[in-house]
């Protein structure tokens, strides 16, 4: 059995040189070997190394564990110290392998030599300026466990206090040397196999006494070198008196192994105790098998013989021993178990360790990380970077590694809800970011609604006020249309002026409430009709105004144009022009009701599509063509000597309606939403509105208020005037 208590001589580099440990010279079986602290890989391979068992599991095992517990208090920045030699070499390539899987970076990677008599100051100057400029705070140790290892790290103590520590478990078995730089390992953190208790040892080793053993030479020692007891041998006594300077005592006879702290504190007695338990029983199995095959009288012979065969006994039992004694699983057939490296201890100021452990073998990794949060008040930060919150996505910075990177907001639309992101994620369709930018939320739906928008109860109101004024004023020109201001230029085109007005104040209903396809093919087109017979009714009166003028003279030509016929031909071919653009725009390309996602975000905006937007600007091109015509005409009529000055009420509404259409058309193309749809309603109700009160108004004051002006000596009279 091999009772070394760390790395054994690497065999990588020796077994081309000498013959493979187990064998001889001449490749026979030699012996077998029991390792209780080897932890290198390789002793797996079972062509290289058929005869070497260990009860301590491979260093990946105990890697592995420390990324794990690096990945779950964030620890994504870590240096490595190892030690400069063949051993610490391939132990830091498997670490950084297992860091480097979990997406944690290597900050540096530092070799310290294995010289006692360096220099303080030395070892500082070649050491410091890398450990003091990095920002990883988590610093792992790997590699061969040795004195001179030791007393290097102490001898960097004041650069490693701001730093914690992370051992493996060769640190753990070690705490001799961890004793020699206190402040170097003070508030480090160490992983350790679990101990490989047998009830009946602890009772055994107390009964263990040398009164009881006067032949075992061994247990003489252990009582004058740790008890300082004097033995029956006088010149041993003088000679260990002067090689140890220990002052002998007569012992009482009651001192016990168990009372020596080398024994409560050695973490490596089980597992030899466990290698010397196991290989007793695999020889004395071999024993029994080969008595029934063998006369007892040629057991000896085929001792050596059989050597072959004890292995497969040894390689048998252990796996079951280990199941019995609550240990490692199947620890000699090398499966790597993910619980096994469990146990962790946190060392003091003072030395001392405290061992953080999960209640039950069966836990696990999960069950140590919130102990361990119990005791260390205060988690190191060990990260390139800060974490990216959530909203925000990481970005790499160019020439560094991956744990290094800035962080920049999600993009429009997008949503992190993780820290760290790599990548935003994008919200669907119908949803959109909050501010924080870390949920989706469903997108606000915008229409220019009757319950939660104030401008529309406004505009509903206003229309139906303007909508039975209109009515009003229909109705006393119904009652007073026998006298001469109502017959004035005509009173068929009065109704039926009065009567598109009415409904254009009525066909805002039609913008208001949330769109639908039939309410966006009857808006436009209804109010383009309507106002386009309003206009024409305008222009038909405006002609009317300057034919009336001229057949005041007798003989004239423009007699035989008096009369109903003229006006409503006009006001047909008008609106009849305007009826075949909106048939001609509803049969090629309607407009329909629209989702539009992108004009605002963070809403959906209900509206209306136009369709073809050429056949709507040719609606509101040509309805501004019939008003620029009456606006001229009218304008250029204004100082004829019309009894009630029609000229010059047209010419005024004209330019009203006029001055409204030409600022709502910018307007309109630089709103969206409800918003453009508000600036269409006024422009509807104003334009309106200014026909109304500029054209009727002033005729109903003369028939309401001034009677004695509505009579038509009153009006040949101005006229003659």
């Amino acid at each position: 059995m091999q009772a070394s208590a760390g790395e054994i001589e690497d065999p990588v580099h020796q077994h081309k040189q000498q013959p493979l440990a187990g064998y001889n010279y001449q490749g026979q079986v030699q012996f077998i070997q029991i390792s209780y602290g080897a932890t290198d890989p390789l002793l797996s391979n079972r062509v290289l190394y058929p005869y070497i068992f260990r009860t301590l599991q491979n260093y990946h095992v105990h890697y592995s564990a420390i990324t794990k517990l690096l990945k779950y208090f964030g620890w994504t920045w870590v240096g490595i110290i190892t030690s400069n030699d063949d051993t610490g070499e391939t132990e830091s390539q498997v670490l950084s392998k297992y860091i480097i899987s979990l997406g944690i970076c290597v900050a540096f990677k530092l070799k310290i030599d294995h010289v006692i008599d360096t220099s303080e100051e030395a070892i500082k100057r070649r050491h410091s300026e890398i450990i003091q400029n990095s920002s990883a705070r988590v610093i792992i140790l790997c590699g061969k466990v040795s004195l001179s290892f030791a007393y290097a790290i102490g001898k960097i103590a004041d650069i490693l206090r701001e730093k914690t520590l992370i051992l493996p478990p060769a640190w753990a078995f070690n705490k001799f040397l961890i004793g020699i730089s206190r402040e170097a390992f003070n508030g480090s953190l160490a992983f350790e196999v679990p101990k490989l208790m047998n009830p009946g040892m602890e009772t055994f080793i107390e009964n263990v006494h040398p009164s009881k053993h006067p032949e075992d030479m061994l247990l003489e020692d252990i009582w004058m070198i740790d008890h300082s007891c004097f033995s029956t041998n006088s010149a041993k006594n003088r000679f260990y008196e002067s090689l140890y300077l220990i002052s002998f005592r007569n012992c009482t006879g009651k001192e016990r192994i168990t009372d020596l702290p080398s024994f409560l504190f050695d973490e490596s007695a089980n597992h030899v105790y466990f290698a010397v338990y196991a290989m007793a029983h695999a020889l004395n199995s071999m024993h029994l098998s080969l008595s029934r095959q063998t006369p007892e009288r040629n057991i000896k012979s085929y001792n050596y013989r059989y050597q072959k065969f004890s292995i497969q006994f040894l390689a048998n039992l252990l796996p079951s021993f280990a199941d019995k004694l609550h240990t490692l699983p199947r620890v000699l057939r090398e499966a790597i178990h993910p619980h096994t490296s469990r146990c962790v201890q946190l060392f003091t100021n003072g030395g001392e360790s405290v061992k953080l452990q999960p209640a039950t073998e069966e836990r696990g990794y999960s069950q140590i990380y919130p102990l361990l949060a119990l005791i260390i008040h205060l988690v190191p930060r060990s990260q390139c970077s800060n974490n990216c919150l959530h909203g925000t996505r990481r970005v790499l910075r160019r020439g560094e590694q991956a744990c290094c990177y800035d962080c920049v907001l999600c993009s429009v639309g997008e949503i992190s809800n993780t820290s760290d992101s790599e990548n935003c994620l994008k919200c669907p369709d119908g949803e959109w970011p909050n501010e924080k930018k870390d949920r989706c939320i469903p997108r606000l739906i915008e229409f220019l609604s009757y319950i939660h928008d104030i401008i529309a109860i406004v505009f509903s109101s206003v229309s139906v006020l303007l909508c039975l004024i209109t009515a009003v004023i229909l109705g006393v020109f119904i009652k007073f249309k026998h006298t001469p201001i109502v017959k004035a230029n005509s009173q068929s085109l009065s109704f039926i002026l009065l009567v598109s007005i009415m409904l254009s104040f009525l066909c805002v209903f039609l913008f208001l409430g949330r769109p639908v396809d039939i309410t966006c093919m009857l808006r436009q087109t209804s109010f383009g009709i309507i106002f386009s017979v309003a206009v024409s009714s305008v222009l038909a009166k405006t002609i009317m105004v300057c034919i009336a003028f001229k057949a005041t003279k007798p003989g004239n030509v423009w007699r035989k144009w008096m009369g109903v016929k003229l006006p409503s031909s006009i006001v047909f071919l008008c609106s009849s022009i305007q009826v075949t653009i909106c048939i001609s725009w509803l049969s090629i390309s309607p407009p329909f009701q629209e989702l539009n996602m992108h004009s605002d975000p963070g809403k959906i905006i209900i509206q209306c599509n136009e369709g073809s937007d050429i056949a709507f600007y040719l609606v509101l091109g040509f309805m501004g063509i019939l008003a620029g015509v009456s606006f001229i005409i009218a304008f250029f009529a204004r100082n004829l000597p019309d009894s009630f000055n029609e000229a010059k009420y047209i010419t005024f509404s004209m330019l009203v309606f006029c001055s409204v259409w030409i600022a709502m058309i910018p307007a309109y193309l630089s709103t969206k939403g409800k918003n453009m749809v508000s600036v269409e309603i006024f422009a509807i109700l104003t334009s309106s509105a200014g026909l109304l009160g500029c054209i009727f108004i002033p005729k109903c004051y003369i028939i309401l208020f001034r009677p004695e002006m509505n009579t038509k000596t009153h009006m040949l009279g101005k006229i003659n005037g």
